[in-house]
């Protein structure tokens, strides 16, 4: 007998039980009809991922419990299908709490799997809400007999190798693994690793959509037991794909369509595309309003923001002060023109004419300095955030995160805002991306939407008179190396420097990185795309005198 999976590869909302329910109902309805007989939600597909504190209010666990309840009545619909449920669920003598995957099949909750390793660092806070399993599972449905794992447990080794003991023909994997550049091949690596060590093929489905920091890419797969790849779905999409499951010389050979795995800029593009969408949607912000300046990485994420909501929803607002070159009104006005949103022209110039009046005498004797560049910068927040109070528009800002790391930004200015794009994006990366943006056009909205002369022009914050960012900042180029080699690799100093970087440069952007933390605390968030970000995965303390 053939045996059809299908994996719900969705995207859920945190704690819209009711929502979510439905959501599962609809997949179960559409797999039936596809002529699937097990459906496969991803891990903790019930709540959403991640439902964080929330698992600490019983009335929220007391609700998952009940939708469990309706969900295993409803399965009565379907007979024959069987429905694996991601939930929290509480063991009713201990109290204690697990992340379950359950099955649900003709009304009946057959059997339910603990997820056993808890992951408890970078993103991941699981050990704070859940116990671990012991036991694996391992249960029958149409002559089959199919392991149960989630997420982490494929990791390592010993849960994969106990449901193989415990007599599993296949494994399923229900998944919620945050996106970061490359974590696709890396999935599918070390579950072709797992499938190759048991002799079992695996099925693995996985949450998509964005979730205040983090990204979920889909990219559900299949693998045959010598750990290739049988099926892919598409990465950064909705889709319910089907995986056939068929007895071949004694094994089991899986089949299902082979979607391509996304290229790395591609790949980022369209997570800070689906993260833009997802927060705006999901948090129900009519639109987004952007700070407009001419430079490329507030062009940058006019182009995201467009991708993710289409014109109609962005709002831009050119602000010149009296050091903004000519050539960046009329960049602005260009790409605006490209990419058909709104856009205004405010002047600063009064306002910061009035403030350098009210503060001229405590001032006194002193010469010009960053302190009249803050001001810029925080005149332009005060307006930008006016503008989103009265319309209710989120701000997107637009530091990159090379910035971030070295503090060339200013707290109350361009820092302000709901939604920090590319938050996450090294400057040299901001370039690949625009020019990968002027080359492709993956949802419709145009090619070139960046004008060529905001990609080649010398970057400059243009709070001075003829600032580059090369006069307070390395070149980039070596800038984002170190940034990468500290910040993302840990890195110490002297091997940086053994390296061929000049220890001044190492020094002193080690230095800006570590006197800028009480910066970063009070950021917005912004989506994750790499290994690691300066969010949860970055925990360091403000006060801090370690040099290396």
């Amino acid at each position: 007998m053939t045996l059809s999976i299908c994996t719900a590869q969705l995207n859920f909302v945190v704690g819209d039980l009711p929502g979510n329910v439905q959501k599962i109902i609809a997949a179960c309805e559409q797999a039936y009809a596809k002529g699937a007989r097990l459906l496969l939600t991803p891990e903790l597909a019930l709540s959403g991922y991640a439902a964080e504190d929330l698992y600490l209010r019983p009335a929220f666990v007391e609700a998952c419990g009940l939708a469990v309840q309706q969900l295993t009545q409803e399965t009565a619909r379907w007979p024959g299908l069987a429905l694996v449920l991601g939930h929290a669920g509480r063991h009713e003598e201990s109290g204690l709490l697990f992340n379950q995957a359950s099955v649900l099949r003709d009304g009946l909750l057959l059997c339910s799997y603990r997820k056993q390793c808890l992951p408890n660092y970078g993103v991941f806070d699981e050990q704070r809400y859940f116990v671990p399993g012991q036991q694996p599972c391992v249960f029958e449905h149409q002559g089959r007999r199919i392991g149960l794992l989630i997420c982490e447990d494929a990791w390592h080794p010993d849960p994969a190798r106990a449901a193989a003991d415990a007599g599993a023909e296949l494994l399923a994997v229900l998944n919620a693994s945050p996106f970061h550049a490359g974590k696709q091949a890396e999935r599918e690596a070390v579950l072709a690793q797992r499938a190759r060590e048991t002799g079992l093929p695996v099925v693995y489905a996985h949450l998509v959509g964005g979730q205040d920091e983090v990204v979920f890419d889909g990219g559900s797969f299949a693998l045959q037991a010598d750990g290739s790849v049988a099926a892919r779905a598409a990465a950064f999409a909705e889709e319910l794909p089907v995986v056939g499951v068929e007895v071949e010389s004694g094994g089991l050979l899986l089949s299902g369509a082979l979607a391509e795995r996304t290229a790395h800029l591609q790949a980022l593009w369209s997570a800070l595309v689906l993260a833009v969408r997802d927060y705006v949607g999901k948090n129900g912000f009519p639109g987004v309003l952007i700070g407009l300046s001419g430079g490329m990485d507030s062009a940058l994420v006019l182009a995201i923001a467009v991708d993710a909501l289409g014109a109609h929803k962005v709002r831009t607002v050119m602000m010149p002060s009296p050091y903004t070159a000519d050539i960046s009104w009329l960049d602005a006005r260009d790409m605006a023109e490209r990419v058909g949103v709104r856009y205004d022209e405010i002047s600063i110039a009064p306002e910061f004419e009035a403030f350098k009046a009210s503060l001229a005498p405590l001032f006194e004797g002193r010469p010009e300095d960053t302190t009249e560049e803050n001001l810029q910068a925080r005149i332009r927040g005060t307006l930008l955030m006016a503008l989103s109070n009265k319309f209710g528009s989120v701000v997107l800002t637009t530091g990159n995160k090379s910035e971030m790391a070295t503090g060339y930004c200013t707290l109350y200015g361009d820092m302000a805002g709901g939604f920090a794009v590319i938050k996450d994006v090294l400057k040299t990366e901001v370039f690949a991306l625009a020019r990968w943006r002027n080359a492709n056009d993956p949802f419709g909205t145009g090619l070139d939407p960046i004008p060529e002369r905001i990609i080649t022009r010398p970057p400059s914050a243009e709070l001075r008179p003829d600032q580059k960012d090369e006069d307070s900042l390395p070149p980039y180029e070596v800038l984002d190396a170190i940034v990468q080699a500290y910040m993302e690799d840990d890195e110490g100093i002297d091997p940086i420097v053994s390296r061929g970087f000049a220890a001044t440069d190492v020094e002193r952007v080690t230095r800006l990185i570590k006197i800028n933390e009480y910066k970063r605390r009070q950021a917005p968030i912004g989506p994750r795309v790499t290994r690691r970000s300066y969010g949860k995965d970055w925990r360091y303390p403000i006060t801090n005198y370690f040099r290396a």
